[in-house]
């Protein structure tokens, strides 16, 4: 008899859709990608980069400190910088909400950062509330170390939090509520469903928080991935401002979307309770990520130019979003509708409820075929015993392509769409 050699984390990760998603892309370069969250090819800050570079390494001291290895928990100029950034833009603080650069843990992506936080907070069987639907590479992360997933409804103005409020009532009938470790939510134009939760959600979601911490050790880990990237719409604080005891929130931020992917820098703000943990798995893991990719963002937010970058970012998203917006008007049939969001890089689109809009799906092959890509909206809803995904729902990202593409990309799409319910 031959043994399984895998450990038990390896036998429950499946194949995580990204990375077929990211292939499939870049393997075929005539293909109009409406999937992979790449970001703007055309904006990307060469010029400013290459300014940073210089400025670090014309400095011989500087330089080669840049160059050497830096510490688990990140370079402290850029901890240090990412901390003044939210006391200028949302008035985070250290005497608002006891968080200093010592709370900040930089890491290879956010990705990163929400992968050491769930692997420190969840065993198998712990309970993990998200909203359904939610960001699918997250749910990769869950299904790994076996979390008890429950799903909540999104709503027009965010997650349910009457939905959140059911399930820890039904753990408590359960017996499970002290298994409730985590809630995760994306406040601003949420993945893939483009909504931004209100400001009166957040509180209510803080408030019930604080009252199930009596009874459970339960975290909310908001990523706030998209907060730099709004084109419309008011300014909403994040949830983490409202933690003043600095105990209860898990911030999640990240510099690949509004700045640059290939740098691959996020970050994450931690109670003070998380740090050692965190870190002593960090430090197993890679015992800090880039050094000179932080010195490089570090001086970047310090010269101005991220700032000036992300000006320039968001004007061009706005008008690809439109762009999208205004083809999907032109040429989607009656029985097609969408999210229009308030920022982001995604447009959340359902097609009519007879067309199954999955991978192995007959429009995904129509699409296909007529040279255009979007991500199956299957893979974005919760997985629950007994429950029938939605099918017929799709993400469209407006970040890479250009807006001739995102035109010629929504029409092969609406193609494929008719092809389909003509039969």
């Amino acid at each position: 008899m031959k043994h399984n050699p895998l450990s038990q984390k390896a036998q429950r990760t499946g194949p995580p859709p990204i990375s077929w998603i990211m292939k499939t892309t870049l393997e075929n370069p005539d293909i109009i990608s409406l999937a992979a969250g790449f970001v703007d090819q055309e904006t990307l800050p060469t010029s400013g980069v290459l300014s940073c570079c210089r400025r670090i390494l014309e400095e011989d001291v500087r330089g080669k400190a840049a160059l050497q290895y830096g510490t688990t928990i990140g370079h402290a100029g850029l901890r240090e910088s990412i901390l003044n950034l939210l006391v200028e833009e949302e008035g985070m603080s250290q005497a608002k909400n006891k968080g200093t650069p010592d709370n900040v843990v930089v890491t290879t992506g956010s990705q990163s950062f929400l992968y050491l936080v769930t692997d420190v907070l969840v065993d198998p069987g712990d309970v993990v509330i998200i909203s359904d639907p939610s960001y699918f590479v997250y749910m990769g992360i869950l299904e790994g170390v076996g979390a008890d997933v429950r799903g909540v409804p999104m709503e027009d103005d965010g997650m349910s939090i009457d939905g959140v409020r059911r399930i820890v009532e039904q753990l408590r009938t359960e017996g499970k509520l002290e298994r409730l470790k985590l809630i995760y939510v994306i406040p601003y134009s949420q993945n893939p469903s483009g909504i931004t939760m209100s400001g009166k959600k957040r509180k209510e979601l803080f408030g019930l928080v604080q009252e199930t911490r009596k009874e459970a050790p339960v975290f909310v880990l908001e990523d706030c991935a998209y907060r730099e990237l709004r084109y419309y719409g008011e300014q909403v604080a994040p949830i983490k401002l409202l933690d003043t005891e600095n105990d209860s929130v898990i911030y999640a931020g990240t510099f690949c979307k509004p700045f640059s992917a290939g740098l691959k820098t996020g970050y994450g703000i931690l109670p003070e309770e998380l740090l050692g943990p965190v870190l002593h798995q960090k430090g197993n893991l890679d015992f800090g990520s880039s050094n000179f990719t932080q010195c490089i963002i570090d001086e970047a937010i310090r010269s101005g130019e991220y700032k000036r970058h992300r000006i320039t970012v968001c004007e061009g998203y706005k008008t690809k979003l439109k762009v999208m917006l205004d083809a999907l008007d032109e040429f989607a049939p009656a029985q097609m509708r969408w999210v229009v969001p308030q920022g982001g890089l995604y447009v959340w689109a359902a097609a009519p409820e007879s067309i199954d809009t999955g991978r192995e799906g007959e429009l995904f092959n129509n699409a296909v075929s007529k040279g255009v890509m979007y991500i199956p909206g299957e893979f974005c809803f919760c997985p629950e015993p007994g429950r029938q995904k939605p099918r017929n729902w799709m993400r469209l990202s407006f970040g890479v392509e250009s807006r001739d593409n995102l035109r010629e990309g929504i029409r092969r799409l609406v193609e494929a769409v008719e092809e389909t319910l003509a039969g």
